[in-house]
């Protein structure tokens, strides 16, 4: 395959391992210069959660005390009441309640790690998950100008920098919208399968084209030496991380799925120190517009996956979750009344999960309430922009201060759910 120097040395500025020439269990990488290495100890490690699809947030975190105004709507799918049993809502503040298959957060909501926020999400009235999804990740709600996701912006505003591959990790086949932009940004589906049985040979006859490829078209140019050498150091780091193998920590049981993997990687970069700030991980699935189920079916099957996932990368992360700073989101949530095929059509209001050690655990809702005069258009209101919750983690946790680069044109207002560093 011919490539010429201009649209190589174009193409370097965006993927450094180019999926056109590799194949795609390689991470893809993007390079941004250099800079001083970031401190460590002095914030936390953000790990952002994407639940693709539109999750039911009022089966997630049900709002039995709205009696009628929540069970009339969810005939078929509705989450009984607790009592106490298995089948039941678990009890969270005398109004709001778990679903069952959520049971492994609630020792953490207990210790108050854990935060849950309702009410919440995108101010965009869109139901369109690609325009609600960019929204979200772009961090810029109805605006499609915006080329950078916020996460990007946080990184690139931030007052220290850092030239570590790992910086920003996306665990996936591609690098999602909110860290799109001129970043260090690495998208990896799977540190053990960088090494699968057979990928070996492979792996070195990339690594001997990439070499030849950057020799042929650098030309003596230092930059793209430069750029070669961080590909190269990528790849090194990577086959430590293969070799070293994970045994996660204090007995800690990752679910058999990708979300499970992906949080797993996650830890054991963490823990290997690599200069991770970031990292963004999608668990998908939540379009249940059919057979939803209630306690049992689609809906609690992905509900004890995600719980399963937290709960064991919590239990594996003990010893640095002071460090670290969970968050998940969705593009909206569900109708409020599930539709004629026993499932929940794209709806509007939603519900946050905030994890870590600077986490003032609780139940925070701005509620209005379930009967017709509060809905939007027959939807859960938002009542909490997600960005309020993310201003607050920047802040207190994270500890940048350029909010106005990150989410322009808004002003945050606090939950004080996040403790201050």
């Amino acid at each position: 395959m011919s490539l010429s120097r201009r649209n190589f040395l174009s193409s370097l500025g965006i993927v450094g391992i180019s999926s056109a020439v590799f194949p795609s269990w390689m991470p893809k990488l993007v390079f941004s210069p250099q800079g001083q290495q970031a401190a460590r100890g002095d914030r936390d490690v953000l790990v952002a959660i994407f639940q693709r699809g539109g999750m039911d947030g009022l089966n997630a975190v049900v709002p039995y005390g709205e009696g009628a105004n929540y069970y009339d709507k969810r005939p078929t799918i509705a989450i009984p009441e607790p009592d106490g049993s298995d089948s039941a809502a678990i009890d969270l503040d005398g109004f709001f309640g778990l679903h069952p298959a959520l049971r492994p957060l609630k020792d953490l909501y207990d210790v108050g790690t854990l935060g849950i926020i309702h009410a919440a999400g995108s101010p965009h009235p869109s139901r369109s998950h690609f325009d609600a999804m960019e929204y979200m990740e772009r961090g810029t709600p109805g605006d499609k100008t915006t080329s950078t996701g916020w996460i990007t912006r946080h990184l690139n505003s931030a007052a220290w920098q850092n030239e570590s591959p790992f910086r920003a990790v996306g665990m996936g086949a591609l690098v999602p919208s909110s860290l799109q932009g001129n970043m260090s940004t690495l998208a990896l589906r799977s540190i053990a399968d960088f090494h699968l049985a057979g990928r070996r040979d492979q792996l070195a006859g990339i690594q001997r084209t990439l070499s030849g490829l950057y020799a042929v078209q650098s030309g003596g140019d230092d930059l793209l030496l430069a750029k070669a050498a961080g590909v190269f150091n990528t790849m090194d780091m990577l086959q430590d991380l293969a070799a070293m193998g994970y045994t996660p920590a204090n007995g800690a049981q990752y679910p058999d799925s990708e979300f499970g993997l992906g949080l797993r990687q996650i830890a054991q970069l963490i823990k290997a120190d690599v200069g991770l700030e970031v990292a963004c991980v999608d668990v998908g699935g939540w379009d249940t517009h059919e057979y939803q189920g209630g306690t049992d079916g689609t809906f609690a099957y992905l509900l004890d996956d995600f719980a399963r996932g937290l709960a064991a990368f919590y239990t594996d992360m003990q010893d640095y979750m002071s460090n670290i700073t969970v968050v998940s989101m969705s593009e909206f949530g569900r109708t409020a009344t599930e539709n004629a095929s026993q499932g929940t059509d794209h709806g509007h209001g939603n519900c946050m999960f905030v994890m870590g050690g600077g986490v003032q655990g609780g139940m925070y809702a701005r509620w209005k309430g379930l009967h017709a005069e509060a809905l939007d258009m027959g939807d859960l209101d938002v009542t909490t922009d997600y960005r309020d919750v993310l201003t607050e983690i920047l802040l207190k946790r994270i500890k940048n201060e350029a909010i106005d680069q990150i989410f322009p044109n808004y002003q945050a207002t606090m939950l004080d759910i996040i403790h201050a560093r």
